[in-house]
């Protein structure tokens, strides 16, 4: 994981690692930890901290690709016929 290198980015991005933040460890039935649940506000303070509010990844636009591929076979069949090699 990327994180700040300047003091500037750092010092912005303490905030977040300083502040306590409420959660429950969520296990399995064999009490193996498997998710943590965090207060919605605590996450939205997360995604302020780390500037992550609003960053839907872009519309990728493949129709000129359209035709480009000419296949052999139904997509659907391939599917199937693959993961049954791997069983």
């Amino acid at each position: 994981m990327d994180f700040a290198s300047s003091p500037s980015e750092l010092g912005a991005r303490e905030d977040i690692y300083m502040r306590k933040i409420r959660k429950k460890i969520l296990t399995d039935n064999a009490e193996r930890p498997i998710a943590v649940q965090i207060d919605y506000s605590d996450w939205l303070e997360i995604e302020r901290s780390l500037n992550l509010q609003g960053e839907d990844p872009p519309n990728t636009d493949l129709s000129s690709y359209e035709g480009i591929i000419t296949l052999t076979e139904e997509p659907l069949e391939y599917q199937s016929r693959i993961r049954q090699e791997w069983s």
